[in-house]
């Protein structure tokens, strides 16, 4: 009998029992029979079956067993599990339905055929990407209370012309000829007989009033007319300082306009970017004006030997405030100090959009009983110009004063408040409002970052240029002539951005994507529209961005787009005299319904009720969101492939 229950117990081990199905059917004999014997009866070795392995299956095992413990009163013991059977219910329940999900994974997402559902009838199509609404869960506008206030404006033009000053014949020419300059802004009737005098001054003017030839006029006619004729070898007679490498350029290129009748004077520009081997060449050959960022000269007063300022006669300083803002007040501190070990006599000159306190704190070092010449103090009557008096050093003005701004009166400036989901969009929008249905417009767009310049080009140049169709097959999408991207910041090559720079100022249209380097003294001609996408950091940092367009008289307009949370920006401008007008988001997502703008056609809003007209209008923009992994633009999907690495600020 014990050899019988072992025979059982190892027949209920085995996997095989579990499935009877699958025994032959003379196996299944013989394991009938071996089930059929006696319990009590020992198994003669001639009565084992020829297979001993084989084993029986499982309902006449559970049979077996029950006999055997019958006669006594032990329990029969617990049923074996195979392996499968330990496995925890949650986890194979989960491998089935996984198993059920790979199966039907395919006809799930497909979005060209409709589900059944269980009473047989069709439900709606799925599409295969779902995008939340940009209408939807968004933070409240709230309404825009702009107080009115009353802007200050700077008189540009005077009817004085450049002949009625005590200049050289041939500057007078070149002014005429080159410049196409005839008549005086305000600032430089007041500067330059100022600086002519030999007099130190600290000028305060609005952006785009031509501060850059009210100092360069009066530097190239004393240095022309020295007694003694400057040789290139004398080295720098003039030092002007300014805050980037394309003010640098820029101011580069008007001194070297003024000198085309007076080719003995030399200049020379120094910035970073450059070969210091080339640059060190040039101090070597000499330069007599010399143009530079504070970064640079510093680098060549501790590594270079051949520059020296022995000879120096002027020291300026232009957009002094920006020059403080990005951290060059060592470094100016440095130069100082070299200046005033080997020239004590010279004449000073700073200049500056407006005028804070790191200004005024720089001119007490650096002029030595200046004279303070400011356009707004003139129009408000601080100043008789009939007279000719020349103005002397007030006393510091009010702080309502000092944080007021003058704004070209020709300026148009706007702001819109729109919820972070439709910034982007918003600005896609503007841009096909401006630049396919209007003709020749300019744009400059400023960025809080590098890496947001580089995302937004690199984005809209792959999107919206196909909007126009204007370019040909094998031309890349920037060879549009609506659509033309550029970008503009501080981490790119230094022949990159010079290219970038020269192109945008030459051409008639284009979109500069940019960082606040472009935001001081630049004078880029045409440019129609300022958009500011981040907010700036003061409102002086404002004035700056805005002064790109509607400079020397020219028409301009701006806009600054805020989210709801910043609507007090506007309070804060209103606080020093700039008023804004509001433009609502609608207004500008309204392109995006015209005719032949989207697929898809629409009927106007006189067919249709307002309410239907408008959830249209808004599912329209939503069919055409931008955004990092798919740009659905005017003609359907377009990939759009990120930077594989984010660039750096």
């Amino acid at each position: 009998m014990a050899a019988a229950g072992g025979l059982l117990l190892r027949a209920a081990e085995s996997p095989a029992a579990a499935a009877p199905e699958a025994l032959s059917g003379p196996r299944r004999a013989q394991a009938r029979r071996v089930s059929s014997a006696p319990a009590s009866e020992p198994s003669a070795p001639e009565a084992r079956p020829a297979a001993p392995r084989e084993r029986p299956p499982r309902r006449w095992q559970a049979e077996a067993t029950k006999r055997k413990y019958r006669a006594s009163s032990e329990a029969p013991p617990a049923k074996r599990r195979n392996a499968a059977a330990f496995l925890p219910a949650k986890k194979a329940a989960a491998e089935e339905a996984q198993r059920t999900f790979k199966g039907k994974a395919q006809k799930t997402f497909s979005p060209n055929e409709s589900l059944v559902g269980v009473s047989g009838k069709n439900r709606e199509q799925k599409p295969c990407i779902r995008t939340s609404s940009l209408f939807k869960n968004n933070p409240e506008i709230p309404e825009l209370h702009r107080p009115v206030v009353k802007q200050v404006q700077e008189q540009v033009f005077t009817s004085d012309a450049f002949h009625q000053l005590d200049l050289h014949p041939h500057l007078i020419s070149t002014i005429n000829t080159v410049l196409n300059m005839t008549s005086m802004t305000s600032v430089q009737k007041q500067s330059i007989p100022v600086l002519l005098e030999g007099r130190d001054a600290l000028v305060r003017s609005q952006t785009g009033s031509g501060k850059t030839l009210a100092y360069c006029i009066p530097v190239v006619q004393s240095l022309q007319a020295m007694k003694s004729k400057i040789q290139r070898s004398d080295g720098p007679y003039a030092l002007v300082l300014v805050p980037t490498r394309e003010l640098a350029l820029q101011s580069f290129n008007t001194v070297q306009k003024l000198l085309k009748p007076f080719t003995w004077i030399v200049p020379g520009v120094l910035m970073g970017g450059e070969r210091k081997k080339s640059e060190k060449a040039r101090l070597r050959k000499g330069i007599n004006i010399l143009i530079s960022t504070p970064g640079r000269l510093v680098d060549h007063i501790k590594s270079t030997k051949n520059i020296h300022f022995s000879r120096i006669r002027w020291l300026i300083l232009d957009e002094a405030d920006r020059i403080l803002d990005l951290g060059f007040e060592k470094d100016i501190t440095v130069i100082l100090n070299a200046v005033n070990a080997e020239c004590q006599q010279r004449q000073n000159v700073l200049l500056s959009a407006t005028l804070t306190e790191g200004v005024t704190r720089l001119a007490d070092i650096s002029l030595l009983d200046p004279v303070r010449i400011s356009v707004l103090d003139q129009h408000h009557g601080q100043s008789d110009p009939e007279r000719g008096t020349l103005p002397e050093v007030p006393p510091l003005p009010p702080d309502d004063e000092l944080d007021s701004f003058a704004i070209p009166g020709s300026l148009d400036q706007h702001v819109t408040l729109v919820p972070s989901k439709l910034k982007l969009v918003s600005l896609a929008a503007f841009i096909l409002q401006k630049c396919k249905f209007e003709k020749d417009q300019k744009m400059i767009i400023f960025f809080l970052s590098c890496e947001l310049v580089e995302f937004y080009y690199r984005l809209f140049l792959q999107t919206l240029p196909a909007c126009s169709g204007a370019p040909a097959s094998r031309q890349p999408p920037s060879a549009s002539t609506r659509f033309k991207f550029l970008r503009l910041h501080g981490t790119m090559e230094q022949e990159e951005r010079t290219a970038v720079f020269e192109e945008f100022s030459h051409s008639k249209t284009g979109i500069l994507l940019c960082t606040d380097v472009a935001a001081r003294g630049l004078d880029l001609p045409q440019v129609t529209w300022i958009v500011q996408y981040n907010a700036p950091s003061s409102p002086a940092e404002y004035i700056h961005r805005i002064g790109r367009t509607a400079r020397i008289g020219c028409h301009g307009s701006s806009l600054l787009i805020l989210a709801p949370s910043e609507a007090e920006y506007v309070n804060s401008l209103a606080s020093h005299k700039i008023n804004v007008s509001e433009i609502h988001v609608e207004d500008i997502l309204s392109v995006l319904t015209r005719d032949g703008c989207l697929k898809g056609s629409r009927r106007g809003p006189q067919k249709e009720p307002k309410e239907m007209y408008q959830q249209k209008g808004r599912e329209t923009v939503t069919a055409c969101v931008l955004c990092p992994g798919l740009c659905y633009t005017l003609h359907g999907l377009v990939p759009f492939n990120p930077p594989s690495s984010p660039t750096r600020h």
